[in-house]
């Protein structure tokens, strides 16, 4: 049975979202999950939300228990994961209220707990395939649902994720945008790979926010501005999840 996990945070706690909601905690190896989750339906869908820096947004980037939020969501017995992301394009075309459907990521990070294998078992080794690390099927899937909502939405992207909390030098933005990246956040490594070693599809809804700092004619992000345009677009993003999960119907 189809069971969607929602990994988001601000925006997304509004109870109107979920039929019959309940609150459940769970145990973890790795300690306790970013929150407790929010248990309902969507459409008759199965839905677990999690909130990635918990209730309040008191976890910063780097002490996400990126390994305990994805062991509980298997617990579960989630089958698909769609987590939202605000982010800072890198691109001219991608602008203030965009969503990026996220194809390819590079990890930027340096502290954080990335892979549930600390050993290998004998005569296993875990080296997970990474190659198109979200899943094809659910990406196309959130872009066809975009496109009937007549969102403004680019079909891929690849998203650099740095550890945070602070934002990019103004050298590093511009050093980004020369690897190849479309945009940039603090949260998509390693909750994708942990995602891709439980072999849960994982997907990805990017909401661009600012324009990090490359771009000298305008003014460099600011968390306050971040927030001032995601809540301005919050609304976007969960009508694509509602119409996304109801496609499981």
């Amino acid at each position: 049975m189809t069971k969607i996990a929602i990994i988001g945070g601000t925006g997304l706690e509004n109870p109107h979202i979920l039929q019959h909601p309940e609150i459940v905690n769970i145990e973890t190896p790795y300690g306790n999950p970013s929150s407790s989750f929010r248990i309902g339906k969507i459409a008759g869908v199965d839905v677990a939300i999690l909130s990635r820096h918990g209730r309040d947004h008191t976890i910063p980037p780097t002490q996400v228990n990126n390994r305990a939020n994805l062991w509980a969501i298997q617990k579960l017995g989630c089958t698909h994961i769609i987590a939202t992301t605000a982010c800072g394009s890198l691109r001219e075309e991608i602008n203030r209220g965009d969503i990026v459907i996220l194809d390819q990521f590079i990890d930027f990070t340096r502290f954080r707990e990335i892979t549930f294998y600390e050993k290998f078992a004998h005569g296993k080794l875990n080296h997970t395939p990474m190659a198109d690390p979200f899943n094809s099927a659910l990406r196309e899937l959130i872009f066809e649902k975009a496109g009937e909502l007549n969102l403004r939405c680019h079909r891929d992207g690849t998203v650099i994720t740095i550890e945070g909390p602070r934002f990019s030098t103004r050298a590093e933005s511009n050093m980004f945008r020369t690897w190849g990246a479309d945009v940039i956040n603090m949260s998509t490594a390693p909750e994708c790979i942990l995602a891709n070693e439980l072999e849960i599809p994982y997907a990805a809804i990017a909401l661009s926010t600012d324009y990090d700092c490359w771009k000298t004619d305008e003014v460099a992000v600011t968390w306050e501005e971040v927030l001032k345009v995601f809540n301005l677009n919050i609304e976007n993003v969960i009508q694509l999840l509602v119409k996304s999960i109801s496609a499981f119907q």
